[in-house]
């Protein structure tokens, strides 16, 4: 059915903004005037031909989009709307373009007699392989609207943890970005106001050469040092854009003092939440295993879950299986004992997230504690050798006059 946008005063003399449903634009102003409104203008609001892939070229479709648009669709189904109708409503919503159009889909799937998850897998929205394991288990057990309320907690979990990283090490880029600009500065537009001190290289202390040509140096080729350093961030970026080189690095991280145990904690809380998660929608054990090692980064440590799960499909138990690989702590190794010899495992791992989750915080913080003044040493050595450096080639030009 069209929509039209209006703009309409209500009986206060307020004016009211927003899109009615109707046939055509004669009943929706009757529609308006029934709620006592009165129509400044009205038009209509169905986008022009190209204009919604158009207006979803204009942003990307984040993570924080798709938590909403589930969320919504998981507290409707919780609050006992029917599932073609709340997703019938989703397809009308405001959200991005790609998720209108994906609903809409999933919407003419349902009417066609697809199950819900086989009309979301089509649709190919970029959710985690967990997400759709839970969407299939929670079908099977009639638990859908539990299920999906899950998956959207656990990726709500994992977007605040991107969150909150980012977050943190905003402050030392910023820092390192404003010193590195310091340096650039000094050696370009400083340092050169004393090149004339170069006559008497001979007579200048080493680090004041080393400082005054390298001022030059930059002066000159300003342009192609911006170029270089302008092509080595793209590739740096085109490297870290492949899955493999950031995974090599996350496990080059957890050999690292300080970050290393952060990571490590990092890893641990995100698996033992989604296995969690998986196994309290009914989700067998080995498929759950399988899916949250999704979720882990460094190569080495899935390479050990896959063992873990090999030694419980060989009817090892979990625990035994965890720690003859080294998987995670003494104290997750016990909690997953205890939950497997109480029944109660789901409730353990989420336990060992919380564990898990809380000391990642806490290392997180006593990273950004020692990388802030250790940003603040190295900037400020690069700019107090610079600044000696020059006092050193005044200095010994003096003493050349005096002498």
């Amino acid at each position: 059915m069209p929509r039209f946008r209006y703009e309409a005063l209500n009986t206060e003399g307020a004016t009211l903004r927003g899109t009615v449903e109707a046939r055509s634009e004669r009943e929706a102003a009757r529609m308006l005037d029934r709620r006592g409104l009165a129509v400044v203008s009205l038009g209509d609001d169905a986008p022009a031909p190209g204009a919604l892939a158009l207006r979803g070229r204009e942003r990307r479709l984040r993570a924080q989009d798709l938590v909403v648009a589930f969320h919504e669709l998981a507290t409707m189904l919780q609050s006992g709307v029917a599932l073609a109708e709340a997703v019938a409503s989703q397809s009308k919503s405001a959200h991005h373009p790609r998720l209108v159009a994906a609903f809409e889909s999933i919407s003419t799937g349902l009417r066609r007699g697809q199950s819900f998850s086989d009309a979301l897998a089509a649709v190919g929205l970029p959710l985690p392989g967990y997400f759709m394991t839970l969407v299939r288990a929670g079908e099977q057990a009639g638990l859908l609207a539990q299920s999906l309320a899950d998956g959207v907690a656990q990726m709500e979990y994992d977007e605040q943890v991107r969150g909150e990283v980012r977050q943190a090490l905003t402050y030392p880029a910023v820092l390192v970005a404003a010193g590195l600009g310091a340096v650039v500065l000094m050696f370009t537009f400083v340092v050169p106001r004393f090149a004339s001190l170069l006559e008497r290289g001979a007579d200048l202390p080493w680090l004041a050469w080393v400082v005054l040509n390298g001022g030059m140096f930059a002066r000159d080729y300003i342009g192609w040092l911006l170029a270089a350093l302008a092509l080595v961030a793209v590739l740096v970026a085109r490297s870290f854009a492949r899955p493999q080189t950031r995974a090599r690095w996350y496990e080059r991280l957890e050999r690292w003092p300080v970050v290393g145990p952060w990571r490590v904690e990092a890893e641990a809380a995100s698996w033992s939440k989604i296995l969690a998660t998986l196994l309290a929608n009914r989700v067998p054990l080995l498929d759950a295993l399988e899916l949250a090692r999704e979720g882990v980064r460094s190569p080495d440590r899935r390479a050990r879950l896959d063992e873990v799960t090999r030694a419980v499909r060989s009817g090892m138990p979990l625990a035994e299986a965890l720690e003859e690989q080294a998987a995670l702590t003494a104290t997750g190794y016990n909690l997953v004992r205890v939950g497997e010899r109480s029944g109660e495992l789901p409730a353990m791992l989420r336990s060992l997230g919380r564990l898990c989750e809380n000391a990642g915080r806490v290392r997180m913080k006593q990273f950004l504690a020692l990388l802030e003044p250790a940003a603040i040493l190295v900037i400020g050595g690069i700019i107090g050798v610079i600044m000696i450096g020059i006092i050193l080639a005044i200095t010994s030009a003096n003493d050349l006059v005096v002498g």
